[in-house]
């Protein structure tokens, strides 16, 4: 009996024994965890608590303001209220939402959501807001609600050169336009300020806090000239209004250095309020859209006549009331023949049958090359987004048809260019046959003036010798005296150009509306600047271009002549 009771007594204290050891070493590797977590990840786990500590937030950079070349404003930060919420230290997330819904432009149950948010620490609920919207958040008072300045784009000239400027987000950052194109230059870099909180994201007492200034944005210098810009914005609008039009178009450009001192579309829109207006209404189709010039494009036609040597101001042609060519029919604009009538007859009269001719007599492999030198066909890399190619077929591309198909590009059908291409074009005549890259920026300078990039003018290449283009401005300035452009006329300074009336194809072929344009420059012997009118659709009894368009290039033209200081002469 006493020997089982020693027994028993043995394994008690076996067991005893084990759960001892078992204890010490539990023990002992607990303390060794301390001992690694508090001293050897000491370093390490305390970095980690700090930065839980630390709640950052993003200072953002002023973004750089954009100026015309006479540095009055166009585009512009100014400070705006947001306001943000922390979860945490909202109560009544249901409550809080009702009395802010009337102020913002979010449903309560949308903000409610925003309210409740699990995954932040805090919350935006509203940008760029009104004065009054921030003052009646702030009159509220609520818990876990607060508002902070935040830089705003604003246009201080409302509507003027909106479709060059282009639109900013909510975040501040380029959407369309010039702010999209130099976003990387305009919005700067954010600031970051870091200070210590608990985890209801309330300050801590003398906690650390950390501060990096954010850079601002750099400063665009436009060769836009406001004054000339809104000149062709007025002119464009009433001509589009008189004649209900679908919409116009008025560039101007210096033919010299391809600086872009006016790109007016209209119907217009404001950028203060973007979203006011659809995305069409909001291209600029000066740079991105594709047409058919009609005759306009004749003076392409004419310079690879004279260049290559077909031609001369005197040669004669014959121009009958129809001229069958490549299984086509090529009539004039009038359904008449001119008889027999020389080259510079033929430009003044817009001759359909005599450019056919010329385009069938160059063919392709000759005139084609020209048609490209122009910059016609491809993109001429200006400084915006979304530029058009348009569209020059080459030389074995029209599988049947082609020598129909050249006929009629001849006088500008079956081809199509952006309006910046044709604008280009006309300035390479003006500036002794060489092609300028256009520009809508002149520099780049940081938020103290200092400059830090300025664009030279850049030539693309020739398209035409001198004297062909001394010769060929010479015709243009007679179609101004002598032809359908006599309402380019402009006194004094003695404009030279060529009038358009295209039609506008449709699924098929052509249909009834028409495209009214003008294009040209003056002084016709000494270019100061070049500019095209395009009224799309016009919608009045008579849609020549000699009579819709010209005049709208001799107010615009006459104006900012007079305004750059040109004097007027009173020989031609």
């Amino acid at each position: 009996m006493k020997l089982a009771n020693f027994d028993q007594w043995r394994r008690v204290q076996r067991r005893t024994a084990f759960v001892f050891v078992i204890l010490v070493l539990c023990s002992l590797g607990l303390m060794g965890r301390l001992v690694y977590l508090q001293i050897v990840k000491h370093g390490q786990y305390s970095e980690m608590a700090f930065a839980q500590r630390m709640r950052p937030r993003v200072v953002d950079p002023q973004r750089g303001s954009i100026y015309d070349r006479n540095y009055k404003t166009l585009a512009m930060s100014i400070g705006a209220d947001a306001v943000y919420a922390i979860p945490t230290r909202i109560g009544d997330p249901q409550g809080t939402a009702q009395l802010l819904a009337p102020y913002l432009s979010l449903s309560a149950r949308e903000i409610e959501e925003k309210l409740r948010s699990e995954t932040s620490s805090s919350v935006w609920l509203a940008r760029k807001l009104t004065p009054e919207q921030a003052r009646a958040v702030r009159d509220l008072k609520l818990p876990g609600i607060y508002l902070v300045e935040r830089p705003q784009r604003y246009y201080p000239n409302g509507t003027l050169a909106a479709h060059v400027l282009g639109i900013t987000g909510i975040d501040n950052q380029g959407l369309e336009g010039l702010e999209y194109y130099y976003d990387e230059y305009l919005r700067g870099t954010p600031g970051r300020l870091a200070a210590e909180a608990d985890a209801a994201a309330r300050l801590i007492p003398g906690g650390d806090a950390a501060f990096q200034p954010p850079v601002d944005g750099l400063d665009l210098i436009l060769a836009l000239d406001s004054v000339i810009q809104h000149i062709a914005e007025s002119q464009i609008r009433a001509a589009v209004e008189e004649t209900k039009s679908e919409r116009g178009v008025v560039m101007v450009m210096d033919p010299h250095t391809g600086e872009i001192l006016a790109s007016a579309v209209y119907p217009a829109f404001d950028p203060n309020n973007y979203s006011a207006y659809p995305m069409n209404v909001r291209r600029n189709i000066a740079i991105t859209d594709q047409y058919e010039p009609g005759s306009t494009f004749k003076f392409v036609t004419a310079a690879a006549a004279l260049e290559i040597g077909i031609a001369s101001e005197g040669s004669m042609f014959y121009s009958g009331s129809s001229w069958q060519v490549g299984g086509g029919t090529i009539r004039n604009w009038d359904g008449r023949g001119s008889g027999n009538i020389t080259f510079r007859q033929a430009l003044e009269r817009s001759d359909n049958i005599v450019f056919a001719q010329l385009a069938v007599e160059m063919g392709p492999e000759r005139f084609y090359p020209i048609i490209r030198g122009f910059g016609l066909g491809s993109r001429l890399g200006v400084d915006f987004p979304g530029e058009g190619r348009g569209s020059v077929v080459a030389p074995g591309e029209v599988k049947y048809g082609e020598t129909i198909r050249w006929a009629t590009m001849g006088f500008g059908q079956g081809v199509a260019v952006t309006p910046l291409q044709l604008l280009t074009a006309i300035c390479a005549v003006a500036n002794d046959g060489i092609v300028m890259r256009p520009r809508f920026v002149r520099e780049i300078r940081d938020s103290h003036g200092r400059l830090v990039e300025k664009f030279e003018p850049e030539p693309l290449g020739r398209a035409l010798s001198e004297s062909t283009a001394k010769r060929l401005s010479s015709l243009l300035r007679s179609v101004v005296v002598n032809g359908g452009g006599s309402q380019a006329e402009i006194p004094g300074y003695y404009s030279a150009g060529k009038t358009g009336t295209a039609e506008v194809p449709e699924a098929g072929g052509y249909g009834d509306e028409r495209i009214s344009s003008f294009v040209g420059y003056a002084p016709a012997d000494d270019p100061a600047l070049a500019a095209l009118v395009i009224l799309y659709k016009p919608q009045t009894e008579i849609r020549f271009g000699s009579v819709l368009a010209a005049p709208v290039f001799r107010e615009v033209m006459e104006q900012s002549l007079n305004h750059l200081g040109i004097e007027r002469r009173d020989v031609r």
